[in-house]
């Protein structure tokens, strides 16, 4: 069947409601019928101009925040590339036949992004709903003054309900900051590591809520062996990085006396025991000889390190693995497994952002991996990292934490 022919711009044109295009930096860029009529402004009047030129705030009416508001939503949707949805607001136009003529105008916008092909905000749209004549009919025919009291107070509890939104928003926004800034102090630097170079990479959430529950670590043992871990805590922001420091903090000095990761990981399970908040949070620790050539590994629920051959082969190290930590009712030893490594090979740990996807089965994201390393088996460990996020994180920004640690071997 043949796909119809759609005029798309004809179809914004008629689009019931007011909507209208905007750059990132506000200027206008389209407005359809509906925008143009309800706001007194033709498409000429529009078209490259900056959003608060065209419609300044009303300085008849000092106590207003259309304006600020509006402005704040919408850079808010192009910087963080979510949709922004705003409470009821006051937004006085002035009448364009009439300099120096407010008219009072009540309204309810939403500020969604549009992503370019590179994965950037392109344009914003801006869908506003007029409902001015719905807040004036509340309480006719009672008259008047009884309309105007309806009026004045659901326009004073939206402006409460936008109050809390935004000092909740602050809160959050201050959470995140505080998490993170914890986070990078808890996180070991990147630089050598016994006789090779790791290369190390975190990258927090863009939806600013599933952030500061991943970590990496990595310990020099003795007898030319380095013990690598990466772990994932349930939950998000300041809670979720002070479990994650006190779990990596427990697991970098296990790896230190256990005899292998798997003891490693049975004294962290035990230790989760008692820390709250850190029930079933899953950890990869694997024990990598120099001597002997060889991994020894175990995993707690985690995804499988990635073992990248220097034929470009790459096999998952999934022998050893045991449900996350605290999920069993008793304490059973968890499994290990060794694998030997030849000269040239990579190791690849990394927390479950760098490959799951909602819609996706993991054997898909995992296959996913594979690829990217086979196809950058020739990069050096910064440049792999690097190319590996870029590959695998979704272009539009990672919506989980991803933590990641690439051993040349």
């Amino acid at each position: 069947m043949r796909e119809p022919q759609i005029d798309y711009a004809a179809v914004f044109r008629a689009l019931p409601g007011m909507v209208a295009l905007l750059t990132p930096d506000l200027n206008y860029v389209d407005a359809n019928d509906d925008f143009q009529r309800l706001a007194g402004r033709t498409r000429e009047q529009l078209l490259g101009r900056y959003i608060f030129d065209v419609f300044p705030e009303n300085p008849n009416e000092p106590a207003a925040a259309g304006m600020r508001e509006t402005e704040a939503s919408m850079r808010r949707a192009a910087a963080t590339g979510e949709r922004d949805t705003m409470a009821l607001i006051r937004y006085d136009i002035e009448d364009p036949t009439r300099p120096g003529h407010w008219q009072e105008h009540y309204w309810s916008p939403v500020n969604a992004p549009v992503l370019g092909p590179d994965g950037q905000v392109a344009l914003i749209v801006h869908r506003v709903e007029e409902v001015t004549e719905l807040i004036r009919a509340f309480g006719r025919p009672g008259g008047d003054s009884r309309a105007r009291v309806l009026e004045s107070e659901l326009y004073t509890r939206a402006r409460e309900l936008q109050e809390v939104n935004e000092r909740l928003r602050k809160a959050h926004a201050r959470d995140r900051e505080v998490a993170l800034a914890l986070q990078a102090a808890m996180l070991p630097p990147p630089g050598p590591t016994g006789p090779h170079v790791t290369a190390v990479r975190y990258r927090p959430a863009v939806g600013a809520l599933n952030v500061c529950g991943d970590w990496y670590d990595l310990v020099d043992l003795p007898g030319e062996s380095l013990a690598v871990a990466v772990g994932d805590v349930v939950g998000h922001g300041l809670a979720a990085a002070c479990v994650m420091g006190q779990l990596r903090s427990a697991l970098s000095a296990a790896c230190r006396v256990a005899e292998g990761p798997a003891q490693a990981l049975d004294a962290l399970g035990l230790y989760a025991r008692s820390v709250e908040g850190a029930e079933s949070t899953t950890a990869a620790t694997a024990f990598i000889g120099w001597g002997d050539h060889s991994i020894t590994y175990s995993c707690a629920g985690h995804p499988p390190p990635a073992l990248l051959r220097p034929d470009g082969t790459v096999i998952f190290l999934d022998r050893a693995t045991d449900p996350p930590l605290g999920a069993r009712p008793e304490h059973i030893p968890r499994a290990q497994a060794r694998t030997p490594f030849t000269e040239g090979a990579t190791l690849v740990l990394y927390t479950d952002g760098l490959i799951e996807r909602r819609t996706e089965d993991i054997d898909t994201g995992l296959a996913r991996l594979a690829d990217a390393l086979t196809r950058h088996r020739r990069l050096d460990p910064e440049a792999l990292a690097d190319a590996l996020l870029a590959t695998l994180l979704p272009s539009n920004g990672n919506t989980d934490d991803t933590a990641l640690v690439v051993i040349p071997l």
